[in-house]
């Protein structure tokens, strides 16, 4: 594992519990933080649209009372493997908690959530100008997968 991504400080074991509406400001928070702009009412929204599926899931980390993380699961169908794969769609941890262990708890959480849920794999996407995520990754285990092309079909 590189040194660089080892923990700097103590954190203690997060709570880690599922996101419910009440946590739309913290939400809103870590996603503008991740760099997409989001406040309460659209972070509520979003909620309730993974809320409403049963094959999502949007987990929040709190430490010493404050939400300092969340991690969003996605469970699909994979066609070339005949079986289900989680995706994590959204991994943030707020600048005041990174460092400390808490990336690494969040993906514990969902291996340990995709694993629950019979998938087979668990995969994550982050934009190519995302390199320190990157490397992130790559310490955690994770490895390179396959390249991934966009077609925007409107402002998202």
């Amino acid at each position: 594992m590189s040194a660089s991504f080892e923990p700097r400080g103590q954190l203690p074991d997060a709570d880690l519990r599922s996101a419910s509406l009440i946590d739309a400001d913290d939400v809103a928070a870590l996603l503008s933080e991740l760099g997409y702009p989001c406040d309460a009412r659209d972070a509520a929204a979003r909620i309730s649209a993974i809320l409403e599926n049963d094959r999502q899931a949007l987990v929040v980390a709190r430490c010493g009372g404050m939400v300092c993380g969340l991690i969003a699961l996605d469970f699909m169908y994979y066609l070339p493997l005949d079986t289900t794969t989680c995706r994590i769609t959204a991994l943030v941890v707020s600048a005041s908690a990174q460092g400390r262990g808490l990336g690494r708890q969040l993906l514990r959480e969902a291996e340990r959530r995709a694993r629950a849920g019979g998938a087979a794999r668990l995969e994550i996407t982050s934009g190519s100008q995302r390199t320190d995520a990157h490397a992130f990754y790559k310490a955690c285990g994770y490895s390179d997968g396959t390249v991934r092309f966009i077609k925007r079909l409107g402002d998202a």
